[in-house]
């Protein structure tokens, strides 16, 4: 027996992937800026969205961290409408 996951229509992490939110936080931000608001080596030496792959997925930490960026560049949109 199978259980599918309750949907999660408030969370806007939600089947959204690691790739997703790096890129869309690039666009956003720059990877120099993103280097600043979470300074991690894979934002600020030769940045890319693989070697960043590769550095969150093993670093919850730091995965929170650009998880947090990421709902709060969402917010500043919203309010900003658009």
């Amino acid at each position: 027996m199978t259980t599918t996951p309750a949907p999660q229509p408030r969370n806007p992490l939600h089947g959204k992937t690691l790739e997703a939110i790096i890129t869309e936080l690039a666009a956003h931000y720059g990877w120099e800026e993103l280097g600043v608001r979470v300074p991690v080596r894979c934002f600020t030496h030769d940045p890319s969205v693989g070697s960043s792959l590769k550095f969150l997925r093993k670093t919850p930490w730091a995965r929170e961290k650009v998880e947090g960026l990421y709902l709060f560049m969402l917010r500043e949109q919203r309010r900003q409408g658009g």
